[in-house]
């Protein structure tokens, strides 16, 4: 196929080609031009070649286009992002009556739907030489006029092709698809032959797990399913779109002896590693479980061998071991391990892990190869613990094997020997057995399955995993010939193409996550070790450390922009009106399919000075004795003292400490009510974020990710800064947020400062950030001071006049003129200010300084699901701050999946219900919104600053809730030693002020012109009453 260029409006035209049409493919176009005033929203035709006009259009490159991977945006510009050169593999199963043949991509190239700046411009200076530039192609038949880019002009522009990192990534040579549409390279034999059985070969299902372009092609294939079946077919058969693996794909063909002596047999051995993308990265950036059970480096390995009448597969899989933990790589060679959950807070996210694996399985057996060192020991022992849970009963079982330990008592060719001593790897062998295809029967039979696997991993999940699973993997398929031709077993040439491919599969895989070559495959090809070998893995070593500390940073970002993880990637959807205002319908009826219910959050915070705790936290934890939380939100500044030390280098030492102190304040309070664990917690230096939650809530609160933010020494130092987790509540999303800004009195524009680098430098992955959240709740040690004298405010502070206080707070000003937490609430500050006071004493400051008290100790909100039930501050004297707490009641929204999907179905046949005489097109032209009204009848969009709805007597949609006047309920007196006393004593603080309610106005009805399409969808159409 072609591509071509239409000027005004810019368009792109994927165009069959004249061979390929002779081949049967029919002649189509699949148009490709952005919605007027939109970066994000793509406008796609599938149209017969004939109603579509190529006169004066220009060939974007002279290569003929092979396929396309989706769309992209990167840098508000929208992406076609087509595979330009390939390499065949090979047939992988030559003897069906199917071809399976597989292609790996060499180059690819990018072309924007919104400008062209980058026409000429090649995507990578060091990618393969490529014709892309310009033809033009005049139909009236002059001849074509190619302008190819030369290297020269390339080097000498003045743009970057913002695409170039995404080039080099699908230049590596570790990206595979199937060329021929009605087989799917992502699926594992059996389950592929299965699922087209039961249902059909569908071009648009896949194992999600290992399609790479999912992001970028996405919205083609939803466009794809929305055609008709005629046109379906049609577009399959023209194979416009690519679905591509990254891995590794290599086949051999291996001669086999015969029973007598004649022509030789001859099979096909294959071997095909998908890497899966849900937790992709490189080797430092990216380890462990996310919470949706999504494993690091995970990998799923088919061996495949086909003879003329059969075929033989085994699958294995390999991935981080899962649970939370993190590992530097600026040290060269020893690198630290650092668990950053709980085993109870972590056992959801496992659970899912192995469910997963379960489901897709039946049984797994771990095969962990991790050793005695301490750094991998501590990792090694809470993987077995949480194993030992037995989640899975029967179907999970876990094998040690301390692969170095083995080497070093009887070398490399010890461990095949060595690693059959384990019960549980033989049982595995024998029970889990393998998959045979009958290739002569009409629907290739699955004669035998496979019904389980090994799971294996080391530290890295690539040399010793590879050196194992190259082990178990000739195991079986040796079982395999010795039960049905027992002479093959014994072929030297079966086994070293089988080292061969184990070997390139496992430096394809290195090459991947470590930037090398795997360790020990010199090994694996040959069979022996060799001084070359050491020679060759040492190289390696030193390569890795290298690349680890000074390219992975940069990879990671490019891996994250291809999968829409980077906090500014915004999704290409392609423009249907059927489905945009069924969204909006959806939306409108959210009540219809979700229900919500309340919960309680309890946020505190406080400055530590640096200093150990001294008394019992109850008082603070727990203001309300008769009630139990359901969340716990912490946040401590000076948690350790602020040396010039600590200012560039976070020790965990301390937060560890208080993370077992809170833990034993939980457990051992009197009257308990319930368990908590600790969730999640980040630290940057001094300023530490802890989440505990009910033990009964691991399972509900899910998406758990943490974020620092520097904001010392301009971003350099970690003495000044935020931290933030965030998570999902069933569907509900929250944010929490502590920090310590500037100090000083008078550095309040450096405190806004801070602020803003926090909100704006926050991100998480798949491009969430701190506004993106339903509900956010600072909790921070904000040091803005009182703008009074000293004198004035000690006085005030201590008759409790703390209104006039309030009117010179520094946060409160800048908040009213919109400076710094626009559309944040906070409180009434009936307490008195909660800084400086003498250490263990009700005095504030009396040191020379003499620094003027302020409420430099705050909790600010922001969402509709957040009512605050209580704000007050808590008479501990370990510190010259006094901690603060703020008690939520915080609306939780759960989604009925089942009801929304029945409602969307609904929705779909009412819009798509045609009048008498109409056809769809006419039906939908009707629904596409008009772009012709003017400006001025639409308001600006909001922002998070911003809501269009604003008007003077509701600055930012809100109203201030008024001036506040009271004495505060909290106790003044000082805890004594007895935490029972304690308790008792706190029931002054049962009569806090009821719940503040914000008087926000609500937004207007949109402007006519806005309406969406759905609106004329009347309701009674729509009914639910099946649900």
């Amino acid at each position: 196929m072609h591509l071509y260029l239409r000027e005004s409006p810019r368009t792109l035209l994927l165009v069959t080609s004249s061979e390929e049409e002779r081949r049967g493919c029919p002649r189509k176009a699949l148009v490709f031009r952005v919605a007027e005033g939109s970066t994000t929203q793509v406008v796609v035709e599938f149209l017969p070649k004939e109603e579509v006009s190529l006169s004066g259009v220009t060939k974007l490159t002279s290569r003929p286009v092979i396929g396309c991977l989706g769309l992209i945006n990167v840098q508000n510009d929208v992406f076609l992002v087509v595979v330009t050169s390939a390499l065949e593999i090979g047939n992988l199963i030559p003897s069906s009556s199917h071809s399976y043949s597989v292609s790996r991509i060499l180059e690819t190239a990018f072309f924007s739907l919104t400008v062209s700046t980058f026409d000429e411009l090649p995507p990578a200076g060091d990618a393969l030489p490529s014709p892309v530039g310009y033809s033009r192609d005049d139909n009236s038949g002059d001849r074509d006029r190619d302008y190819i880019s030369s290297g020269s002009a390339a080097a000498g522009s003045i743009y970057e092709h913002p695409c170039a990192a995404l080039t080099k990534i699908f230049a590596s040579g570790t990206f595979y698809y199937a060329p021929d549409p009605h087989w799917d390279i992502s699926t594992r034999l059996a389950e592929r032959i299965k699922r087209d059985r039961s249902a059909g070969h569908d071009v648009g299902v896949f194992d999600p797990r290992f399609v790479w372009n999912e992001n970028l092609v996405g919205g083609l294939l939803e466009f794809r399913e929305r055609l008709d079946v005629t046109e379906r077919v049609e577009f399959d058969r023209c194979k416009f779109l690519l679905l591509v693996i990254q891995g590794y794909v290599g086949v051999f063909t291996v001669p086999l002896p015969t029973r007598e002596q004649g022509v030789p047999n001859v099979a096909t051995l294959a071997l095909i590693s998908r890497l899966g993308w849900k937790r992709a990265g490189t080797r430092f950036n990216t380890r462990g479980v996310d919470d949706d059970g999504n494993v690091a480096n995970f990998v799923e390995t088919e061996t495949l061998c086909s003879t003329e009448h059969t075929c033989f597969s085994y699958t294995q899989v390999r991935g981080s071991v899962p649970l939370f933990w993190e590992q530097t790589g600026l040290q060269t060679f020893v690198q630290r391990i650092q668990i950053t959950r709980s085993q109870a807070a972590a056992a959801p996210a496992f659970e899912r892990h192995f469910a997963g694996l379960l489901d897709e399985y039946n049984a797994v057996h771990i095969i962990n190869l991790l050793g005695s060192k301490e750094n991998e020991v501590v990792l090694s022992q809470a993987y077995s613990q949480l194993a030992a849970r037995g989640i899975g009963g029967e179907n999970i079982g876990m094998t040690n094997f301390d692969f170095h330990n083995a080497v070093k008592v009887g070398g490399h060719d010890s461990v095949p020997t060595q690693l059959k001593r384990y019960g549980g790897v033989v049982d595995g062998i024998d029970s889990f057995g393998f998959t045979i295809v009958d290739l002569k029967s009409d629907q290739n039979d699955i004669v035998m399955e496979q019904r389980g696997v090994f799971r294996t991993n080391c530290l890295d999940c690539l040399d010793r995993t590879n050196f194992v699973q190259d082990i178990v993997s000739k195991s079986v398929l040796e079982q395999y010939f010795l039960q049905t031709r027992p002479e093959w077993a014994s072929a030297h040439s079966v086994w070293a193409y089988h080292r061969e491919l184990w070997a390139e599969s496992g430096d394809a895989l290195s090459r991947i996550y470590a930037g090398t070559g795997a360790l020990n495959t010199s090994y694996t090809r040959s069979g022996k070790r060799t001084l070359a070998g050491v020679l060759s893995d040492a190289t390696k070593s030193v390569s890795r450390a290298y690349i680890n500390n000074f390219q992975d940073r940069s990879k990671q970002t490019a891996i994250d922009l291809l999968l829409g993880n980077l906090s500014n990637n915004k999704s290409v959807t392609i423009f249907n009106p059927i489905h945009d205002s069924v969204r909006a319908a959806l939306a409108s009826r959210l009540g219809e399919y979700s229900s919500t219910y309340h919960v309680t959050m309890f946020a505190g915070t406080w400055n530590l000075n640096g200093r150990p705790p001294s008394e019992s936290l109850l008082p603070w934890l727990f203001p309300r004795p008769d009630s139990s939380p359901d969340v716990f939100v912490l946040g401590f500044q000076e948690m350790v003292p602020l040396t010039a030390q600590q200012i560039v280098q976070t020790d965990p030492d301390k937060r560890r400490m208080w993370e077992r102190i809170l833990t034993d304040t939980f457990d051992k309070r009197p009257d308990k009510k319930a368990d908590y664990v600790l969730l999640r917690s980040a630290q940057l230096v001094g300023t530490a974020l802890i989440l505990f939650v009910k033990s009964s809530l691991t399972s509900v609160i899910r998406n758990v990710e943490a974020t620092t933010r520097k904001t010392g020494l301009s971003g350099m130092a970690g003495n000044k800064g935020g931290v933030a987790i965030r998570f999902d509540y069933e569907d509900s999303s929250y944010c929490f947020i502590t920090a310590h800004l500037a100090a000083g009195h008078t550095q309040v524009e450096e405190r806004n400062s801070d602020y803003r680098t926090i909100v704006n430098g926050m991100h998480f992955l798949k491009g969430k950030t701190v506004g993106s959240h339903e509900n956010v709740i600072w909790l921070a040690d904000t040091n803005y001071r009182i703008d009074l004298e000293n004198e004035v405010v000690r006085q005030l502070a201590v008759t409790g006049e703390f209104d006039q206080l309030v009117g010179a707070d520094q946060l409160k000003r800048a908040m009213d003129q919109q400076q710094v937490f626009i559309g944040y609430e906070e409180g009434p500050l009936l307490f008195a200010p909660t800084y400086r006071y003498d250490l263990h004493s009700t005095e504030y400051d009396t040191s020379e300084k003499m620094r003027i008290p302020a409420w430099t100790d705050r909790i600010l909100y922001r969402g509709r699901s957040l009512d605050l039930s209580a704000y007050s501050r808590v008479e501990l004297f370990g510190s010259d701050h006094r901690p603060v707490f703020a008690i939520f009641r915080a609306e939780v929204r759960k989604v009925d999946a089942q009801k929304k999907a029945a409602l969307r179905k609904q929705l779909l046949q009412a819009v798509t219900s045609k009048g008498p005489g109409e056809n769809l097109e006419q039906h939908l032209q009707r629904l596409v919104p008009d772009s012709d009204l003017p400006d001025s009848d639409l308001p600006p969009p909001s922002t998070d600053d911003l809501m269009w709805w604003d008007t003077p007597d509701h600055p930012k949609g809100v109203a201030n809730a008024g001036t506040f006047s009271g004495d505060s309920d909290v106790s003044d007196e000082s805890p004594s030693s007895s935490d029972e006393e304690l308790y008792s004593q706190s029931h002054a603080l049962n009569n806090l002020p009821p719940p503040l309610t914000p008087q926000r106005k609500p937004p207007p009805p949109q402007p006519n012109g806005g309406r969406l399409p759905f609106a004329n969808v009347p309701r009674s159409s729509m009914s639910t009453e099946s649900i």
